[in-house]
């Protein structure tokens, strides 16, 4: 093995290399870290080793990193750059020296060995100002708070206030036996306007024109049942007409006398077609009809009560509800 400097080499080969090690800087502070930079210059059809690079460099040089081999083309025809950038540091104070980099050239005939030339630096210690005597170590500088340090704590604060509230709602729901996600109730709308909308089914259906007489006033008198239940309070739907008329009766000023007895008198006529197989003329079934119409607007509201037309018999013709 043949070792040169790479000054010295005096061959064409020796020629085309060139090897250094080049430092940022030469005065450090202990402990900082600064750059050291290998650099081969070489002609692309040779065969050149870099050195294998350790942990340490001489007794008080530590290597933090290494980089990778970084390849460039030069300028000149068939040439290459390679370099190697290491991170290093010192803790021990005064003159240090970086040794020599060896690169290995392999040819068929012989092996040579270029070496870079060594590298000093100086590390200092912080000046120290002996007159002023022992300090107090310095605060903590107070940095203000960001949003972006502050928001994932607000985020955490909103998800368990939501958890929370989810877990009271799912266990008050769950004790009423009601589901956790129940849809929401429609309003429900004024008996007047169902018992209306019930009447006009009715009269659509022409139930007694097709012989459901008996089907016809059940209809009609379960309707005001109904309206009254809902209107009034009176459980109509479980009371006999005789029961549902004392109830009304009961409340004085609850329904005008002419009302009270229209319905009494569609309830009764019902009663006697359900349950004594009466067989009403055409001229009850218009009247029927008409004073459930009655019954209803007049009992209604007051801001709900408008002019409705029931079905008209005022020149004596039979109403036709076709």
């Amino acid at each position: 093995m043949i070792c040169l400097p790479a000054s010295a080499i005096t061959s064409l080969r020796a020629q085309e290399i060139q090897v250094r090690a080049v430092i940022d800087t030469i005065h450090v502070l202990i402990g900082d870290q600064f750059n050291l930079r290998l650099e081969l210059d070489q002609a692309k059809n040779m065969n050149i080793g870099f050195p294998q690079i350790g942990d340490t460099l001489s007794g008080g040089i530590e290597v933090i990193s290494r980089s990778p081999l970084d390849t460039f083309e030069l300028d000149k025809e068939e040439q290459i750059k390679v370099i190697q950038n290491l991170t290093i540091t010192s803790f021990d104070t005064g003159r240090q020296v970086v040794p020599s980099f060896r690169f290995d050239l392999t040819t068929d005939k012989l092996k040579q060995t270029i070496e870079t030339r060594p590298v000093e630096f100086f590390v200092h210690i912080m000046p120290i100002d002996t007159t002023k005597g022992p300090v107090d170590i310095k605060k903590p500088y107070g940095a203000p708070v960001t949003l972006k340090e502050v928001s994932p704590y607000i985020l955490g604060i909103m998800l368990i206030g939501a958890l929370v509230f989810f877990l009271f709602y799912y266990l008050h729901r769950r004790k009423q036996n009601r589901p956790v996600f129940g849809k929401f109730a429609r309003p429900k709308e004024p008996p007047h306007v169902t018992a209306l909308r019930t009447l006009d089914r009715i009269k659509e259906q022409k139930l007694w024109q097709q012989n459901q007489v008996k089907t016809y006033y059940s209809e009609v008198s379960d309707t005001l049942r109904i309206y009254i239940q809902d209107r009034f309070g009176i459980q109509a739907m479980e009371y006999t007409t005789e029961e549902t008329m004392s109830a009304i009766q009961r409340n004085k000023g609850l329904i005008p006398d002419k009302s009270c007895n229209d319905l009494k008198g569609i309830l009764s006529l019902a009663d006697l077609v359900k349950f004594a197989k009466y067989e009403p003329s055409q001229d009850d079934h218009n009247l029927t009809l008409m004073n459930a119409y009655f019954f209803v607007n007049d009992t209604k509201p007051e801001e709900n009560k408008v002019i409705q037309q029931a079905p008209d018999d005022s020149e004596g013709e039979e109403v036709d509800l076709k």
